[in-house]
């Protein structure tokens, strides 16, 4: 077909031209460059195209020849060029002057071409829309590897990062279950550790207590061996030695012990050494009694030997035989044997005792909630309540009566619930619900705390603080109670009650049932623990004779005399204790001696005289010289006492006038 000829001459002639052999880059679409925005436009003819077809065609159209048609037809064909790129009018002038078309005929050619170069747009727009996709999904397709690597990398390094963490997990774990092993094994050691310190203590102190006793067997022995009289004893030579053999070994135990108590604990070989002395010292005894029974039976012959020969000799002197009755054997003191005493507190009393404890302990219980709480305001109530309870009682002296007569209103007056003044601020017991629980238990235990420190001291103070609790005690019985329980259990011998040791029972918590202090590990010394001892027996020596005198007379005492008659009473019943027993009875004497003496006149005398007679050699017997102070100071008094018979008046005792004062 003409038309497709001409489609090839125009693209050879496009191919030739200068435009055709230009070199295109490949890169144009990265830079950016919109390359085929002319392609994509909507072909326009030239503005010289006008000119053509007025001043060119008509001349062609005169003049036509099959040479010229065919030179019209490429030059026809050589227009299509610049329709692509017009770059000047002289390009746009290639048609020939002499070209034989008609108008009508340019006219529609120029349609087929510009229908034909519409069409070549088109293609050429969809090949570069169909390349753009191309580009477009390569473009896509190398971000998607991209990104698939990316994320393939990231994979692997969270899987390598996972791998660590469980490795560094498992050496965690390793290095857990190795410590946790060792902390097992240190804790088992220091288990161990402690079990066996705590069997060697309880060995030692074991050990301690069975030295202790057989020094007390040794001491026992060795008073039996001094008992023996050496101006009535037949075997006078020997005896010396024996004695003497007796005191080395006593001092062999007394070393031991001292040994021991510097070291902490005593040894096995300790213990053996004192066994074997104590077995000496038995031997020594039965060897000592052997030698008097066996000189006693050679005296006796003797005296039976020489005897038989006056006998005889006065037979023969006189002649008719005199019969004589052997004298009776004599009898201990009173025509009898004295029995032994008893250890153990009577029924009724170690009752009575555990009955008190209890409402202490329960009293105590009461106001845990007040003591316990973190609360700011329900601590100050506690310190306020505490100052209000305790401080009067610091300030109870003999300086007047009008003065204790005002302790005791504000210590009657806060029991009662009544605001008292303390520190400046305004206290009641109605502060909170337990506070009357603290308050009485407190003002107790500061009372024999008083007795405990002030009165042994000062052995005065101890009628004005009994006075005062004497009268508390009677218009609000819950607080004598309280007193009781607490004097108790400083002082187990206000009982009395002499507590007993038990298997198992540490040494520290015995001496502390015995009244003792014992701080890290140490006991006070003996004289301290009297000296508290003697001021809280004085204490309680007081009350049960002393009576508030601004108080209902009518009404009985709530612990009166009776009770200290009562206390006396069991005391002598119960085998005495080495210097605890001759200092109770000489405090106690001193200051209830003379209502005791009023009160049950001649039966006191009687208790008296069995005191100096059947207790006085129980008291000497397990007494040490050393220790003897006590027990001369009570002899001395009973002594005068019997001598005068009348128990002097306390000093410190207070007057009627001390109440106008």
């Amino acid at each position: 077909m003409p038309s497709e000829g001409r489609c090839w001459e125009t693209l050879q002639a496009l191919r030739s031209s200068d435009k055709g052999r230009l070199c295109y880059h490949r890169d144009w679409l990265l830079r950016g460059e919109d390359v085929l925005e002319e392609c994509m436009s909507i072909p326009k003819l030239s503005s010289y195209s006008g000119w053509v077809v007025d001043h060119v065609l008509p001349h062609t159209q005169e003049n036509p020849s099959p040479s010229e048609t065919s030179s019209s037809s490429r030059s026809a064909s050589a227009l299509d060029q610049p329709s692509f790129a017009p770059r000047s009018p002289v390009r746009s002038l290639s048609f020939s002057p002499a070209s034989p078309a008609t108008p009508d005929g340019t006219k529609e050619g120029l349609r087929q071409w510009q229908e034909e170069q519409e069409r070549k747009v088109r293609a050429l727009s969809e090949m570069a829309s169909e390349q753009l996709k191309r580009f477009d999904e390569r473009k896509e397709l190398k971000h998607h590897k991209e990104f698939q690597d990316l994320q393939e990398v990231m994979e692997k390094s969270s899987r390598e990062a996972l791998g660590h963490q469980e490795k560094l997990k498992a050496e965690h774990r390793h290095r857990a279950k190795i410590l946790n092993l060792k902390l097992r094994e240190a804790e088992q050691q220091r288990l161990k550790q402690a079990e066996r310190e705590r069997l060697r203590k309880e060995g030692g102190q074991a050990r301690l207590r069975a030295l202790y006793a057989l020094q007390e067997e040794v001491l026992r022995l060795s008073q039996r061996l001094d008992a023996s009289d050496p101006h009535q004893d037949p075997l006078k030579a020997g005896l010396s030695a024996f004695r003497t053999r007796g005191n080395q070994l006593c001092g062999l135990i007394s070393g031991i012990i001292r040994a021991a108590s510097e070291n902490g604990f005593p040894t096995a070989e300790d213990h053996a050494a004192a066994e074997r002395a104590l077995q000496e010292m038995r031997d020594l005894l039965t060897n000592l009694q052997q030698e008097i029974a066996r000189a006693c039976e050679d005296k006796r012959r003797q005296d039976e030997e020489e005897a038989l020969l006056k006998r005889q000799e006065s037979q023969t002197q006189q002649g008719p035989e005199v019969h004589k009755e052997s004298p009776a054997p004599s009898q201990g003191p009173g025509g009898k044997q004295n029995e032994d005493l008893q250890v153990k507190v009577q029924d009724s009393t170690m009752q009575w005792y555990q009955q008190l404890q209890e409402a202490s302990s329960q009293c105590v219980l009461a106001f845990e909630g007040l003591t316990s709480s973190k609360d700011s305001q329900a601590k100050k109530i506690k310190m306020d309540l505490q100052k209000a309870a305790t401080i009067p009682v610091s300030q109870i002296s003999t300086i007047a009566g009008s003065k204790l007569k005002e302790i005791f209103d504000k210590i009657h007056g806060l029991l009662s619930g009544k605001p008292v003044q303390s520190g400046g601020r305004s206290v009641s017991v109605t502060l909170n619900p337990q506070g009357l629980d603290f308050v009485q238990y407190k003002l107790a235990e500061k009372f024999v705390k008083q007795g405990e420190e002030e009165v042994a001291s000062h052995h005065e103070a101890a009628f004005p603080i009994a006075v005062v609790a004497s009268g508390i005690w009677e218009l609000h019985p819950r607080v004598g109670d309280l007193i009781l329980a607490h004097l108790h259990k400083k002082c187990p011998y206000s009982v009395p009650y002499y507590p007993a040791f038990k298997e198992g029972m540490a040494l520290e918590d015995y001496q502390r049932m015995l009244g003792y202090q014992v701080q890290d590990s140490k006991v006070e010394p003996q004289d301290n623990f009297l000296k508290r001892m003697s001021g809280m027996i004085r204490l309680y020596a007081a009350v049960i004779q002393l009576r508030w005198p601004y108080g209902n007379r009518q009404e009985i005492h709530p612990h009166g005399l009776n009770h200290g008659w009562r206390w006396l009473a069991q005391i002598l019943n119960m085998e005495p204790l080495s210097d605890v027993t001759a200092t109770l009875l000489f405090d106690f004497l001193e200051v209830c001696g003379n209502a005791l003496m009023k009160q049950y006149q001649a039966q006191f005398w009687k208790m008296i005289l069995l005191i100096r007679e059947d207790y006085f050699p129980r008291i000497e017997a397990i007494t040490s010289s050393g220790q003897m102070g006590s027990f001369i100071r009570l002899k001395q008094f009973l002594e005068k006492c019997l001598q005068r018979k009348e128990i002097p008046v306390p000093k410190g005792f207070l007057t009627s006038s001390f109440w106008r004062s």
